[in-house]
């Protein structure tokens, strides 16, 4: 008897199959894929219950009307939990019209399609593709995954979440803050934007490669974010470490409706970093005390103090003091200090964010090109932002709204009691 090819062409599929039968045979692949090595098992019981659903039992005498008949068997492969493994498979063939009969059970743990995601975060989250074929379960028919297997189903994959991350709506995120900030890959740049709703959630909008900080560019970025629907009309407090590029592009594309709060500790920093090693600890004590002052009079005189010490010792670390010391204050002059002093005085938030994007892209060790850049950050972002915490002071984010409006002379919403 001559065998037909898995893949031969006269084959057809099985037609009429109910929508409930089709669901929950969905339910049952998705099942058996997590059972292994009892899945080989389950998957050679759940091939023969499908050709005896089509066929009949074995060896029970068939009416003229049952044109379905067992006919052998043949090598074949599934998919279970990432690994490629051999099986032998029924066939069925139609005898009235002298086709094979597709088992719907077959083709569906046959394809790779269906454990993409798996893969991807294994990958995702430190596996090597060379690796894969050798840490994957331990089945021992198993075929495994070549690296250049793996490596294309993780593009395929990385594209899907790039994809969905690009063209996601951020009309429905009601934002009162914004962090930007730069996250090196190689010797290129990513701008990534960073955004805090009403309720404290921490939502990644968007990213730039972009090769510095330089203005027209970051427009641009923000510009982009607000095509894909981000809302600024109730004013926005925008958190930066210094940049210029930053300050200019947020105060240009979101004119009259954001306030800048330039990070403290790189201010102090930048400061002290133009003095010698002996004489940093002091000063970096004095600017965080004032720092630390809860009113916006008490830390500007404090700062203010400072001044002319500083232009004896360093003119540089004086003129480096003076270059946006009002944005430093920000929070203070809105009198918030107190409330949101551990969220909002600094770009922490922002730099944990890149932090933990960094460790899920620490074992490329080259990047090639710029859609390998996008692919991975954009599948680190989205698997990253489910985990990340509210920020601190949420209750108070009301009140940060209330004082953004009122300082930039908008229509201030009513504070609820």
């Amino acid at each position: 008897m001559k065998k037909l090819a898995p893949h031969d062409s006269s084959v057809k599929p099985l037609d009429g199959v109910p929508a409930e039968e089709i669901d929950a045979l969905d339910t049952r692949i998705a099942l058996i894929q997590a059972l292994i090595p009892l899945g080989l098992d389950a998957v050679s019981a759940l091939l023969q219950e499908e050709v005896s659903r089509l066929a009949g039992p074995r060896y029970q005498r068939k009416e003229a009307d049952q044109v379905h008949r067992r006919w052998g068997g043949q090598p074949g492969s599934v998919y279970l939990a990432d690994q490629k493994l051999p099986i032998q498979v029924p066939r069925v063939r139609n005898v009235q019209t002298q086709t094979e009969v597709l088992l719907d059970a077959y083709q569906a743990l046959q394809s790779p399609r269906q454990v993409d995601d798996g893969l991807l975060l294994r990958v995702l989250n430190g596996l090597s593709t060379r690796q894969y074929e050798t840490c994957a379960e331990a089945v021992p028919p198993a075929f495994g995954l070549s690296s250049s297997t793996v490596s294309r189903r993780f593009i395929k994959a990385t594209a899907r979440k790039l994809q969905q991350f690009q063209e996601r709506s951020l009309a429905d995120y009601d934002l009162v803050a914004l962090f930007v900030d730069g996250k090196t890959f190689a010797d290129e740049e990513m701008i990534i934007a960073l955004g805090i709703t009403i309720k404290g959630e921490k939502i990644p909008l968007g990213f730039i490669q972009a090769s510095s900080e330089n203005e027209r560019v970051c427009r641009q970025f923000i510009q982009d974010l607000i095509r894909r629907g981000l809302r600024y009309e109730e004013g926005l407090l925008a958190l930066i470490d210094g940049s210029k590029g930053f300050y200019n592009a947020l105060t240009k594309a979101l004119q009259g409706y954001v306030l800048i709060q330039r990070c403290q500790w790189h201010k102090r920093e930048n400061v002290v970093a133009y003095l010698p090693k002996n004489e940093q600890a002091p000063l970096r004590r004095k600017l965080q005390k004032a720092y630390d002052q809860e009113s916006y009079e008490q830390a500007k005189a404090q700062l203010d103090a400072l001044k002319p010490g500083l232009e004896l010792m360093n003119q540089s670390a004086l003129h480096s003091l003076e270059e946006g010391l009002e944005e430093t204050l920000t929070l203070h002059r809105l009198g918030l200090m107190p409330y949101l002093k551990m969220s909002f005085r600094t770009t922490n938030c922002i730099e944990s964010l890149n932090s933990q994007v960094g460790q899920l892209t620490r074992n490329v060790k080259v990047w090639k090109t710029s859609a390998q850049r996008y692919r991975w950050l954009a599948t680190a972002l989205l698997d990253i932002e489910p985990r990340l915490r509210k920020v601190k002071g949420v209750h108070y984010l009301p009140m940060l709204r209330h004082a953004i409006q009122t300082e930039l002379n908008l229509q201030p919403q009513a504070l609820s009691a």
